[in-house]
């Protein structure tokens, strides 16, 4: 008799978890139709905005990266897949092919509102089935860490070139920042994030981390941060607290990468532990030897003065408290100022000033509340790859 009073129970513990299962999966089917339905719709009003906005069906897709072949792919990540494809004029484009579980396609389409140089352009789209596809300009050279951190074309970097890099997105992030209509920020600058042209003319990729503001002020707080170790700001890594100066520090640690041809991790490599980059750089600058932070690889001539001053700002840039760093349009004027000696000094980072110290310390960041973060979290492996962290109280 008990036996069989237990059997039930468990039969109906059973039963409720399917059930409660099946509504779950037709919640997420749903959402997914309306995420797409949404897309869309995004899509269609963008199209008329801008003429030059094309749709593409799915043949010309298929047909242009050989049925999706894996020969094809030039980078992936936690939205997909990008394919190198060939439309039927013979124009080589790049066609990010999104999961079925990504969210950021929505963001990715707000790209073509911004029309600049130094910003991957957006051709058009597609949609069949559960399908999402988004169609860019392909741009040569990829991306700056397939070429800063190899030996072989690393040289192809001079010093001229590099400050061109450092330059250019610099011009780009302003743009985004001060758009009259959206004031974007980006959210996760990177070297993946950065593609170069012909001329290595940087150009700013992937805006599924991208956010809009009310205003160039504008700021918020999230609890889905989406970030790449030893690039993301402090306060948005412990807080979810965001606004363009994170952006900023972002901007900061890339230049000082570019400067050096260094990563910024800490890892362990046979038992020794790498330098955080922010910090050494400082260190370099308070003993007053902040040229020697230019790659030893860095072909061609260079001006000592200029190194020290572009190292300097993105020093500034890179600083724990998002009131000590200037704005992008500081940058900019800063980065053409001749005399190091006026501008001001940075402050030295801490401990966990820099998103590098992300995989040891985000417990103690977050607290002792239980929370779901999204982090994409970047390997010594050309992939970046976004993982789910549940933070237990």
């Amino acid at each position: 008799m008990i036996a069989g009073s237990r059997l039930q129970s468990v039969c109906r513990v059973w039963l409720q978890a399917v059930q409660a299962f099946r509504q779950e999966k037709v919640h997420f089917e749903e959402q997914k139709t309306k995420d797409v339905e949404e897309f869309v719709k995004l899509c269609t009003c963008t199209q008329e905005s801008y003429p030059g906005f094309k749709k593409y069906d799915l043949f010309q897709i298929v047909d242009g990266t050989e049925n999706f072949s894996e020969k094809r792919i030039v980078g992936s990540g936690g939205f997909g897949t990008v394919y190198k494809g060939e439309l039927s004029d013979g124009t080589i484009v790049a066609i990010k092919r999104f999961d079925e579980h990504a969210t950021d396609f929505n963001s990715e389409v707000q790209l073509l509102r911004l029309q600049h140089c130094n910003i991957v352009k957006l051709l058009g789209w597609c949609v069949h089935g559960k399908e999402r596809i988004l169609v860019y300009e392909f741009i040569h050279n990829g991306s700056l860490d397939f070429i800063i951190f190899d030996k072989t074309k690393g040289p192809l970097l001079t010093w001229y070139k590099r400050f061109g890099i450092i330059k250019g997105l610099a011009d780009g992030l302003v743009y985004m920042h001060k758009h009259p209509l959206l004031w974007m920020m980006h959210g996760d600058m990177k070297p993946d994030n950065v593609l170069l042209d012909h001329d290595m003319n940087p150009k700013i990729a992937d805006f599924g981390s991208a956010r809009t503001l009310s205003s160039e002020a504008g700021q918020g707080q999230t609890s889905r941060v989406v970030g790449t170790r030893g690039y993301i700001a402090p306060e948005y890594a412990s807080r979810g607290l965001y606004s363009l100066k994170i952006d900023v520090f972002s901007f900061g640690v890339l230049a000082l990468v570019i400067i050096s041809g260094r990563k910024n991790a800490i890892l362990q490599q046979k038992g020794d532990t790498i330098g955080n980059l922010v910090r050494d750089a400082w260190h370099m600058w308070n003993a007053g030897r902040l040229h020697e932070l230019l790659d030893p690889i860095s072909s061609g001539r260079h001006e000592l003065a200029e190194i020290v001053r572009c190292a300097h700002v993105a020093l500034l840039c890179a600083q724990e408290d998002p009131a000590d760093r200037p704005t992008m349009s500081d940058v900019v004027a800063l980065l053409n100022f001749e005399s190091v000696s006026l501008l001001p000094s940075p402050k030295q980072p801490s401990e966990l000033s820099n998103g590098g110290a992300i995989g040891d310390k985000l417990s103690a960041h977050f607290g002792q509340s239980s929370r779901t973060v999204d982090i994409t979290i970047t390997s010594s492996a050309p992939v970046s790859t976004r993982v789910r962290i549940i933070l237990e109280p």
